[in-house]
């Protein structure tokens, strides 16, 4: 077996530490590092007298990609005292590596994230390889974690506290050139052999080198936390901090108080105390949601996991966007960013050019920011040819229909763009709630007709769901997934129902919120414990930035084609209060400048203030805990119906599309990971709660009963 970390002496007395864990594509810190690098620090510490110097460098793609989320999902409550003995372990050998008395240099040849960053700043001069595809940097809160391997400990000492919290709290990732220019690495290099070379050139001229913070009179840079413009900045950090996290997310809090804490005391003590937060956010609950969803299950996606097999992968070259608003002008931009030619199309030229000027907006914003060259934009912005005309739609192997949702107009401008297509091109909708195989009627090759539910921003918004019709064929499917691919966005896979999956768990969380409203619970309190639940906005400032007319329109699409299909809808209370505001009020939300929020011009929008007098009753008040959980439950218990009517398919999709989709609250993991961290029992007996206090729509699908019984999670 090959060791885990090549030891190899030169002649010039240099001794380089290869990382190569055998079995794995990436190096990670899991026992098998932990023991070879105990071993290597132990033999340079016995031949020390010997040696000039060390490099420490990877043998994979990347330098090292951070923690072992193998090991680390499985650490539990009871694990805590040896989970954290082992952590001071880890940290003590990097701290040996830095104690040695010899010159260290890390040799980046590849991304250093998390635990990789943490190898790097426990060396006393960092080179990287000057390319693109190298990142640098500490993503572990995005996981619900913090950097435990004394990433937070050396990130204060070496930038300070101020310039150190955005790399921490925010996960932020820089490439080389600017990780440079930071200070966080040294020097640049050009290649492998540049990287060694410059790596042993500075052993031999600094034989006696030492860390900043182990050095005589080192002080933190910008001050510690006593000093007054620290003192000051520290005095409203955390309530800032909370304003974002809303106490949902424990890493970000944990961070602070290991960074701030930390820069009080020497050291080693600022070691302990990192560890100590880091063992409580690895046995906690909210890093086990983050890191199944956020890592494995967002992996699994990523790898195809709801991708038919035996098709090869796919390229589209040509795709046709009907539609130039907001949605197929956001299309026609990440398709002609990620190098696929566009026609964008619209009823005149005059609108078409409208939708391409929003990619130049968005470019020329990145060109001012110095992140594109303007060649670079003006290369984009000629793929996207801007048309009336349905003729310029020859040679497209793709056409994605981006217009109002209404079927007999989708239905047209379909038919009229697959006649000019490609014999063989795939034909998508973007429409968020009318069923996929009635619109296929509309073309001729109903198997090649699938829905690409995109999501507002669509530059922005990373979820793109791909609705399989009852005639969508395999290779189909797989070509949409491809082309998701392609374009940089997640993609999940549903079956076709009304209103899929994303459009009918959003629904679900407006209308309780509206509904809420109804029945006369504070506007205010409902947006306030929506936001400390986890969901990025209030139900009803969402549902006005989405017109309550467009709701509206929706639900009457809804009843007339359940009619014609002979069925009834139920009616929810939320829509009373819809028509009101609508039809009295006249107040269709944010376009109008007039919805459930006041939005005066040039001022901060606040809630209308006659939904206290109108709607608001001081008796009909409830408890703060259940606006929260009347948000979270309803949203997840239609997940679970997405599942038993066979809409979803994994449970990945479920989770990663709610989160990503519609804004579920991400501590939880997603809406059924919420079930499953609750305790699928605890989680049947509140929603029976919940449906008898208000409303049966509350009550567990069969589904969920049948898991209950089991206590088997999804």
């Amino acid at each position: 077996m090959t060791d885990a970390i090549r030891y190899e002496k030169g002649r010039d007395a240099i001794v380089v530490l290869t990382i190569d864990m055998p079995g794995q594509s990436a190096n990670t810190m899991n026992a098998e590092y932990r023991e070879a690098m105990g071993k290597a620090i132990a033999r340079l510490e016995t031949e020390k007298g010997s040696i000039a110097g060390v490099i420490v460098t990877s043998a994979k793609k990347t330098f090292f990609a951070g923690g072992d989320l193998n090991e680390l999902i499985k650490v539990t409550k009871a694990d805590a005292k040896p989970f954290y003995e082992m952590i001071l372990t880890l940290k003590g050998q990097l701290r040996r590596l830095e104690t040695l008395g010899k010159p260290v240099v890390a040799a980046i040849n590849g991304a250093a994230l998390g635990g990789g960053w943490e190898i790097c700043l426990a060396c006393h001069h960092r080179i990287a390889l000057d390319s693109s595809s190298v990142q640098l940097g500490m993503p572990e809160v995005t996981l619900g974690l913090l950097p435990g391997g004394g990433g937070v400990v050396r990130m204060v000492r070496l930038l300070g506290l101020e310039k150190a919290l955005p790399y921490l709290l925010e996960g932020k990732k820089v490439r080389p050139d600017a990780a440079l220019k930071a200070g966080l690495i040294d020097e640049l290099a050009s290649d492998k052999d540049d990287l060694l070379a410059k790596a042993r050139a500075w052993i031999l001229a600094n034989p006696n080198a030492v860390q900043p913070w182990d050095g005589q009179g080192y002080k933190i840079p910008g001050g510690t936390p006593a000093s007054p413009n620290v003192a000051q900045m520290l005095a409203i950090a955390p309530s800032i901090l909370r304003d974002k996290t809303k106490g949902c997310f424990p890493a970000p809090e944990k961070i602070m108080c290991a960074a701030v804490e930390g820069a009080q005391v020497d050291f080693d003590t600022a070691q302990i105390i990192e560890a100590r937060y880091f063992t409580e956010l690895a046995t906690g609950q909210v890093a086990k949601n983050m890191i199944g969803t956020f890592w494995f299950q967002l992996n699994q996606i990523n790898a195809g996991g709801s991708r038919p097999q035996g098709f090869a992968p796919y390229v589209t070259r040509k795709v046709g966007v009907l539609g130039a608003g907001m949605m197929g002008a956001g299309i026609a931009y990440v398709s002609a960013v990620a190098g696929i030619e566009v026609v964008l199309k619209d009823v005149s030229l005059e609108a078409a050019e409208k939708g391409k000027s929003y990619s130049a907006k968005l470019l020329e914003k990145k060109v001012g920011r110095g992140q594109m060259s303007a060649d670079k934009r003006d290369g984009i912005l000629a793929r996207i040819k801007a048309t009336d005309k349905d003729a310029d739609f020859a040679g497209c192997d793709l056409i994605i229909e981006a217009v109002f949702e209404d079927r007999d107009l989708k239905a047209n401008v379909t038919a009229a763009a697959e006649r000019v297509a490609l014999a063989d091109a795939l034909i998508a909708s973007n429409t968020s709630t009318l069923p996929i195989t009635g619109l296929a009627t509309a073309v001729q090759k109903q198997d090649k007709f699938i829905g690409l539910h995109f999501f507002s921003p669509v530059d922005k918004m990373p979820l793109v769901e791909i609705i399989r019709g009852e005639r969508t064929s395999d290779e189909s499917l797989a070509r949409g997934f491809d082309y998701v691919m392609q374009i940089n966005k997640t993609p999940i896979v549903v079956n076709d129902r009304r209103g899929f999956f994303t459009s009918r768990v959003f629904g679900t969380f407006t209308n309780e919120g509206i509904a809420m409203l109804g029945e006369g619970v504070s506007a205010a309190m409902i947006e306030n414990e929506a936001r400390k639940a986890g969901m990025p906005v209030g139900p009803l400032a969402i549902s006005d930035e989405v017109s309550l007319s467009l709701m509206n329109h929706i639900r009457q699409q809804t009843l007339k084609d359940l009619a014609e299909e002979g069925k009834s809808i139920v009616q929810h209370p939320a829509f009373a209060v819809i028509e009101l505001m609508l039809n009295e009020y006249k107040r269709p939300g944010k376009a109008a400048g007039a919805g459930f929020y006041e939005y005066p011009a040039g001022g901060k929008k606040h809630l209308w203030p006659q939904l206290k007098t109108r709607f608001e009753k001081p008796e009909a008040q409830i408890s703060q805990q259940d606006v929260r959980d009347r948000i979270l439950f309803i949203q997840a218990i239609e997940t679970v119906r997405c599942v038993e009517e066979g809409v979803l398919e994994s449970v990945a999709d479920a989770n990663i599309g709610s989160i990503f989709g519609i804004g579920f609250a991400a501590w939880t993991g997603g809406a059924l990971q919420f079930i499953n961290q609750y305790g699928i029992r605890d989680f049947v007996a509140r929603a029976q709660y919940l449906a008898e206090q208000y409303g049966e729509r509350f009550l567990p699908p069969a589904l969920l009963l049948e898991k209950a019984a089991r206590n088997e999670n999804f």
